[in-house]
C-alpha cells in the first residue's frame, strides 16, 4: 500500500482517538453514568465506522478514483485501529490508574442495569443470581479485560469495514 495511503489512514486514525478520547474525559468530567448508557455506545460506534468509511473514499480520492479492495478495507483498518487504540489506552489510564473506584462504580452499576434486564425479560430468579454471581466477579475495566474488549472491537468492526471495502472498491472496468 502507498505510503501517502498509510499516511492519510492514520492521521484519520489519530484525529479520531484524539476525539474519542475527549469525548471519554468529558463524559468522566460531566456524568460518570454515562458510561453506561446505550446511546454513547452508538455515537461512538456511528463516529467509529464513519471515520473509517471517510478514510476508505479519501485514499480513492488520493488514488485518483481507483481503489482495490485491499487497499479499501486497508485505509479503514488502519484508521480505526489506530484510532480505538488511542481511545483504549486513554480508559486504561483513566480507569486502571487514576481512578480505579471510577471503574468499581461502573462495574456496580453494570451488575445493576444486568439484574433489572433480566428481571424485565422475565428471567428465573435463579438464572439470574447465577449470573450476577458470575458477572460480579469480572473487572470490566481491568488492563485484561480492556485489552480484550479492544481486540473484540478490532474484529467487529473489521467485519463492517469488510462490508464497506466492497462498497468504497472501485477498479477499472477491463480489470474487473
Amino acid at each position: 500500500m502507498e505510503q501517502r495511503l498509510k499516511s492519510a489512514a492514520i492521521n484519520y486514525g489519530v484525529y479520531l482517538g484524539v476525539i474519542t478520547s475527549l469525548i471519554t474525559i468529558v463524559v468522566y468530567g460531566i456524568n460518570i453514568d454515562l458510561f453506561i448508557s446505550a446511546w454513547l455506545g452508538i455515537v461512538l460506534f456511528i463516529m467509529v465506522v464513519a471515520f473509517g468509511a471517510v478514510s476508505a473514499v479519501k485514499s480513492r480520492k488520493l488514488l485518483g478514483g481507483l481503489i482495490s479492495f485491499k487497499q479499501s478495507f486497508t485505509s479503514y483498518f488502519i484508521t480505526i485501529a489506530v484510532g480505538t487504540l488511542i481511545s483504549s489506552v486513554i480508559g486504561v489510564i483513566i480507569f486502571t490508574y487514576i481512578d480505579p473506584e471510577a471503574a468499581t462504580y461502573l462495574n456496580e452499576q453494570v451488575l445493576i442495569l444486568t439484574k433489572e434486564t433480566m428481571e424485565r425479560i422475565g428471567l428465573p430468579q435463579e438464572a439470574i443470581i447465577a449470573a450476577i454471581e458470575e458477572a460480579s466477579e469480572k473487572d470490566n475495566f481491568s488492563l485484561g479485560a480492556q485489552t480484550q474488549a479492544f481486540v473484540f472491537r478490532l474484529v467487529f468492526y473489521a467485519v463492517i469495514g469488510l462490508i464497506i471495502g466492497l462498497i468504497v472498491k472501485k477498479t477499472d472496468s477491463k480489470d474487473a
